[in-house]
């Protein structure tokens, strides 16, 4: 994925800020634009755990799907601000990247557990997809995108967007089944996204595509809530 936390961190990461003079207020810092779409994505996340903890799982999908849709638009928001400071950047980045470890990392990690009743097999599942995610991101900061355009391995948002689209399916499989599925699934993006491959960096018109995602996915959801489905 591009246009979200990591082509965003591409073009940030590194930047210092100069430590001849001090730094503005951290809240100073989070009122910048970008940074703004991020926490919004963050409070997205946040609806998305607190779902999954209550068990309404259809609803933590719907704020899920708009994490990731948010974790796109605060990259477009950045790149229309040119006159950003070195220091809106580099704070930006940093944010960017502990936010993606709650949406992608920490959010998934609770969806397995929820779906699988808290039980004590789904623990080391969850904690390999919390660590490969960290790893992932930890990788990324330091080495970035290949030739600019390629990621190193599966970018974590693709994570979620699978996950809705399984859990879209859900009233057409039987609850063990789709426990297996979601399970076998989960640990096999996680390898993804720290496996040895390259993935394109999407851009342009694929933002578009994401939004038209996230609105059919709360559709779908918004439905199964409705009809007392999932």
């Amino acid at each position: 994925m591009s246009e979200g936390a990591e082509a965003r961190r591409e073009s940030e990461t590194g930047l210092q800020p100069p430590a001849s003079r001090e730094p503005a207020s951290m809240l100073a810092f989070a009122l910048d634009a970008p940074n703004l779409v991020s926490l919004a994505g963050l409070g997205s996340a946040l609806l998305g755990v607190y779902f999954a903890l209550l068990g309404v799982l259809p609803a933590a999908m719907i704020g899920l799907i708009w994490a990731v849709v948010l974790d796109w638009a605060d990259g477009i928001v950045a790149r229309r601000m040119p006159n950003r400071t070195a220091e809106q950047r580099s704070f930006g980045a940093q944010l960017d990247s502990l936010i993606a470890v709650v949406s992608f990392g920490v959010a998934p990690a609770i969806v397995l557990l929820a779906v699988g009743g808290f039980g004590a097999t789904f623990v080391p599942g969850a904690f390999v997809i919390l660590a490969t995610s960290v790893i992932r991101l930890a990788y990324f900061n330091v080495f970035g995108l290949v030739g600019g355009s390629t990621y190193r391995g599966l970018a974590l948002d693709n994570n979620v967007i699978v996950l809705v689209a399984l859990f879209a399916l859900r009233p057409l499989v039987g609850e063990p089944v789709f426990v297996a599925i979601v399970y076998a699934v989960l640990l096999a993006l996680a390898l993804l996204n720290v496996a040895p491959i390259r993935t394109p960096k999407l851009a342009g018109g694929w933002f578009y595509a994401v939004i038209a995602y996230a609105a059919l996915a709360s559709a779908v959801f918004g439905w199964q809530l409705a009809a007392g489905v999932g």
